[in-house]
């Protein structure tokens, strides 16, 4: 049986991160609603709860029956988490003087305590949160403060009150108010492993060998001689799926590329051409001339996402119809994804491309092989599969393709601007051995701003576009790549000269948050 660690988000921007750290562990997590705990669960060895941006004494805030859980599994509470836990088993939380925000150095701290064994004395921690705990439960006991918070860290080692020569195993209570997940907690990753190996007792059997035997053996029972079709789109997800599908079903899976006309420059041959390497059954489609049609004059970012996928699933639909005997519909989903898709406060930023479910019309069962997975471990199997690298470490490109790199509406002589210039700009961070430190890169086309330039002797008005770099672990934050200033200037020289319609190159310094990646 699969150990687990369940995170139980309360809504906190670093949720992902935990469970990411948690991975790394080499143990399984799985990220829940703070009130979706699994009561039965055999496999559940530890519980986590999140922060969150409420406070406990907002009337609109999360709370959890903590008898769940609270003495028969070990329990590390973060931040809200933490106070949430005093809130409830009678300690004080009050509205802090100041707003704690930022690095803060524990001063003292218990190193015989199993959390913190392995720390140093003065390590840095991260502090983000409005109120403090200004007294803890009865019986527990503080383990670690910073200057201006006294319990920056408590614990007990028995809230249950079960008698020590019961039998029972130990499941102690453990509490943090700064956030061990983030790379500013110094000793961050020490404090997690403490808690998820040591005191949990995971045996760290998650790794990417594991997971492609169990998730291969699983298809092959899940899909017995049934026919999958699946959408590839080029990127890493989808990508692995059906190498991971076909190492299980072999030729009866079917895959169905189509080309919208807003990939990039010659990008839909050149991976059609992977996909044969690969072995794999791959029709492509050119629907270019649909896809253009239907965003005709249509500016609005959101609109024109529906429609790309409304499109998308017409076309898609139509080639599927003719696989008559398929019963399966695989996606490259991964646990992102599917966390955001059930985002607890309910709010919508912008569509997501393959969360929500199946069109009725299909009438095909869902199959989703990369489920649980974090972008960086869907790389990690895609190697164990043998992949080639250019294609594990592509990076991220939207559903909708350049069409949100196109402020404005579409036209096919914009994406041809635009084509060129992002070609010119990721050649050069290839050649320029920058492309692997970066998480994710595009070219912007401004086509509602026009520009006044020189060329030769004549006066120009045409479009500037951005050039976008960051970096990042899993999208969820990401920062502003410092990419040199003259392979800025050597990009901004090859555009300009050599692209048609383009006379200013800008490059973006924004960082997630609050800009998105992505411009629309």
């Amino acid at each position: 049986m699969q150990q687990k660690i369940i995170i139980l988000d309360f809504g906190s921007q670093t949720t992902q991160l935990i469970g990411r750290r948690v991975r790394e562990l080499d143990t399984f997590c799985e990220i829940l609603p703070y009130n979706k705990f699994p009561q039965d669960d055999p496999s559940v060895i530890g519980v986590i709860l999140s922060g969150s941006p409420y406070s406990v004494h907002d009337p609109e805030a999360f709370r959890v029956d903590l008898s769940q859980f609270v003495g028969r599994l070990p329990v590390l509470g973060i931040c809200y988490g933490a106070q949430y836990i005093s809130h409830a088993l009678g300690g004080k939380v009050e509205k802090a003087d100041s707003r704690e925000y930022g690095r803060a150095n524990l001063q003292t701290v218990d190193s015989t305590n199993a959390l913190f064994r392995g720390f140093g004395p003065l390590s840095q921690v991260w502090m983000s949160h409005g109120d403090t705990i200004t007294r803890i439960p009865e019986g527990f006991e503080c383990i670690a403060s910073t200057r201006d918070v006294k319990y920056a860290a408590y614990w007990c080692a028995n809230p249950s009150g079960t008698p020590a020569n019961s039998g029972a195993r130990p499941a102690p209570l453990f509490a943090v108010q700064f956030h061990p997940e983030v790379f500013h907690t110094l000793q961050g990753t020490l404090l997690l492993k403490n808690f998820v190996v040591d005191i949990c007792g995971s045996r760290q059997e998650w790794s990417a060998a594991s997971f492609v035997d169990s998730t291969v053996a699983e298809l092959k029972q899940q899909l017995g001689q049934d026919r999958v079709i699946l959408g590839l789109s080029g990127g890493v997800d989808s990508s692995v799926a059906a190498v991971l599908l076909n190492r299980a079903i072999g030729d009866r899976l079917t895959c169905i590329f189509v080309d919208h006309g807003m990939l990039r420059k010659n990008e839909f041959g050149q991976v059609m051409d992977d996909y044969k390497v690969l072995g794999l059954n791959v029709i492509g489609v050119d629907a270019s001339r649909k896809f253009f049609g239907d965003l005709a004059g249509v500016t609005d970012p959101e609109q024109k996402r529906k429609i790309i996928g409304r499109d998308f699933v017409e076309v898609f639909n139509a080639e599927a119809r003719k696989i008559a005997d398929a019963r399966w519909l695989a996606q490259g989903t991964i646990y992102p994804d599917r966390i955001e898709s059930l985002n607890i406060t309910g709010k919508v930023i912008k569509s997501h491309h393959n969360v929500g479910g199946l069109p009725k019309e299909m009438n095909l069962q869902l199959c989703e092989p990369l489920k649980w997975l974090f972008k960086d471990e869907v790389r990690r199997v895609g190697r164990q599969l043998g992949m080639p690298e250019h294609l594990i470490t592509r990076h991220p490109f939207p559903g909708p393709g350049l069409a949100v790199r196109i402020l404005g509406d579409i036209t096919p002589e914009k994406v041809r601007i635009l084509q060129e210039a992002d070609d010119i700009y990721i050649r050069a961070l290839r050649e320029w051995g920058l492309y692997d430190e970066i998480w994710q890169a595009g070219v912007i086309l401004l086509s509602t701003v026009r520009s006044v330039g020189v060329m030769g002797d004549e006066r120009t008005y045409e479009n500037p576009v951005a050039l976008r770099a960051v970096t990042s672990s899993d999208a969820m934050t990401a920062d502003w790549a410092h990419l040199p200033y003259e392979f800025l200037a050597h990009v901004s020289n090859e555009i300009i000269n050599k692209v048609r319609g383009v006379n200013r190159v800008c490059y973006d310094i924004s960082s997630k948050p609050p800009a998105t990646i992505e411009w629309e």
